[in-house]
């Protein structure tokens, strides 16, 4: 029974199986033939849209193709208008070249006429002169070139010879009147002109009461002479001179300070760092007041007026200072008084000139707190700062030739300062320099072909020089001592003139026999 059931079950779940099968079967089979119909649907549709696409490309590119030749054809038509007008314009050029060339030609013609007429003129003219020239020839007895010879060497010989006597009668009158009128003015100058001149080292000496005393001023461990040393700014020498300190130092001012200080100290007897700093401080005032002093002094004696205070101080501070062993304060009076007198004898101004001489060197006074700069530039920018005249300006600047002296104040002080300097006594150099000098000028002397013997005598103020007579004659005589003389000027600084003295001897020798 059990068994039927089950055949029964499975005969049933066959029949279902397969009814199933045929079901979907179908389904299938519908929805195939579905697709394909959807599917040549969407196929026509495409080809159909494909086909709208390619007319209307088709469409638009005739209308771009029809625009772009109507452009073309109107640019087209632009330029054939544009080559038209140039064509014309260049038309017109060639006719009016045509006309220009027409006139051209026909004063080419006129001109031509005219040069052929001028020809003939001159051929004509030439041919009177000729005829004039051989009679003139013909009535003189001489050649034209003969006649123009003799009147040229006349002539020449006319005026070299009125010239020359017009220039020697020129140089003589100028020269002795110039000579007479520098010496009476030089002369009166110096004759009215009293100075003291003080030479001066780098060095002071301090005398001591005795030998002890420099142990007293040296101190503990030297604390007493680096503190003086520190505050003056010096260098105290104590050496084996007996009963005797060297006070070094290149600034004047603080070389006196220092003098001034110790020579207190040692009168006081009291000697350590306190009383020290008290003594300098004492010594500085004291110098100041003596700077003052001076510089009151010095513009009253040179009579000038209304100068700034710290112009009289400077002043006062160049007493102090030397210049070749001249006090540049002296110095400076001096060039005043000088300067002062000239102007005087010229009738120039006598204020301006003392003014311009006494600040001439005024910066010297501070010219050795100041490196790389000259003492005129620093008396130029002082003297503009404390509102100088622009006519003392400029004599400062013009008393060593750095710029050229251009009023009469400026050369009066030149010439006063070269006075100054230059006279017997007012400067002395040492003895290296000196001899350094007289070989430079020997040197200079010695270097020119012909040149036998060279010496410098009267201390450098002449040079004497030898020649060989076979190789300088008698007129290089004179270009020799001039060229000398030039290099002298030009490579050398000396005070006053050097003369130039050119010898050339010849002997003739023979022996009896």
């Amino acid at each position: 029974m059990i068994v039927i059931v089950g055949l029964v079950c499975f005969a049933l779940g066959g029949v279902i199986v397969k009814v199933m099968e045929n079901n979907r079967r179908k389904r299938d089979a519908e929805i195939l033939g579905n697709a394909e119909t959807e599917a040549l649907r969407i196929k026509n549709e495409a080809i159909k849209a494909a086909e709208n696409k390619q007319r209307e490309a088709m469409v638009e590119a005739k209308e771009a193709i029809l625009i772009a030749r109507n452009e073309w054809e109107q640019e087209e038509k632009e330029r054939r208008s544009d080559i038209q007008k140039q064509e014309n314009r260049l038309q017109q050029k060639e006719e009016n070249l045509d006309k220009k060339t027409e006139n051209l030609e026909k004063k080419e013609e006129a001109i031509q006429e005219k040069i052929a007429d001028l020809e003939q003129s001159k051929a004509e003219i030439e041919e009177i002169k000729q005829k004039q020239m051989a009679e003139l020839e013909r009535i003189s007895g001489m050649t034209a070139e003969e006649a123009k010879n003799m009147l040229v060497s006349q002539l020449e010989a006319e005026v070299t010879h009125e010239s020359a006597a017009k220039i020697k009668e020129a140089e003589a009158h100028f020269r002795e009147e110039s000579d007479n009128l520098a010496r009476e003015i030089i002369g009166l100058a110096i004759q009215r002109c009293a100075s003291d001149h003080v030479a001066e080292a780098t060095v002071s000496v301090v005398p001591l009461p005795s030998d002890d005393m420099k142990g007293r001023i040296i101190g503990r461990e030297g604390r007493n002479i680096r503190t003086l040393e520190t505050l003056t700014g010096v260098d105290l020498i104590i050496d084996d001179t007996p009963e005797a300190i060297t006070v070094s130092c290149f600034e004047p001012v603080r070389r006196e300070i220092a003098r001034i200080a110790l020579e207190r100290l040692i009168q006081d007897g009291r000697i350590h760092p306190a009383r020290i700093e008290e003594m300098v401080e004492k010594a500085k005032r004291e110098v100041d007041a003596t700077i003052k002093a001076e510089g009151e002094r010095a513009v009253f004696e040179a009579n000038v007026h209304g100068l700034h205070p710290e112009l009289i101080k400077l002043l006062g501070r160049m007493k102090y200072r030397t210049s070749y062993g001249q006090n540049i304060l002296n110095h400076s009076l001096e060039v005043a008084h000088l300067a002062g007198l000239m102007a005087s004898e010229l009738g120039a101004d006598v204020a301006t000139a003392k003014r311009a001489g006494l600040l001439h060197d005024l910066g010297k006074a501070i010219d050795r707190e100041i490196e790389g700069v000259s003492h005129v530039a620093i008396g130029v920018e002082l003297a503009r700062k404390y509102h100088e005249s622009e006519e003392v300006i400029h004599a400062i600047e013009a008393h060593h030739n750095d710029v050229e002296a251009k009023t009469l104040v400026a050369v009066l002080v030149q010439a006063a300062d070269a006075i100054s300097a230059a006279r017997p006594g007012a400067r002395r150099e040492d003895l290296e320099n000196y001899i350094k000098r007289l070989e430079t000028l020997e040197g200079i002397g010695g270097s020119f072909p012909g040149v036998e013997k060279c010496f410098a005598i009267q201390a450098g103020r002449e040079i004497r020089i030898m020649v060989e007579p076979e190789k300088v004659s008698e007129e290089q005589m004179v270009v020799l001592a001039r060229e000398v003389a030039k290099r002298i000027e030009a490579e050398m600084e000396y005070p006053g003139q050097i003369k130039v003295n050119v010898i050339r001897e010849t002997k003739a020798v023979d022996y009896a026999k």
